[in-house]
């Protein structure tokens, strides 16, 4: 995969992240995220289970349960960033500068 298709996997993704937001379709589960009673702490709960069992896995040294708890924290992630106006491009130069 090159970076240019990993770019375009996270821009898709964050699309349709957006677009859950605006139409809160009854049936999605990222809708139910931007509408849970608990507010945006179901999102940032989400992203602490999710980090807990990325961090077992990588104890367990389990490659294919690291690759699914980590593409599990990037979707929760871009949510977060949606919830919070922010979007892809917000990471990327906050990324960029770090270099």
């Amino acid at each position: 995969m090159t970076d240019a298709d990993a770019d375009e996997i996270l821009d898709e993704l964050f699309s349709v992240i957006e677009q859950r937001k605006a139409d809160l379709p009854e049936d999605s589960y990222t809708a139910s995220l931007f509408t849970h009673e608990k507010g945006e702490n179901a999102v940032l709960e989400k992203l602490g289970e999710e980090t807990t069992e990325l961090i077992l896995a990588a104890k367990d040294d389990d490659h294919e349960e690291i690759a699914h708890e980590s593409a599990d924290i990037v979707y929760h992630l871009l949510v977060m960033l949606a919830m919070k106006d922010l979007d892809v491009s917000d990471l990327r130069d906050e990324l960029a500068e770090r270099r």
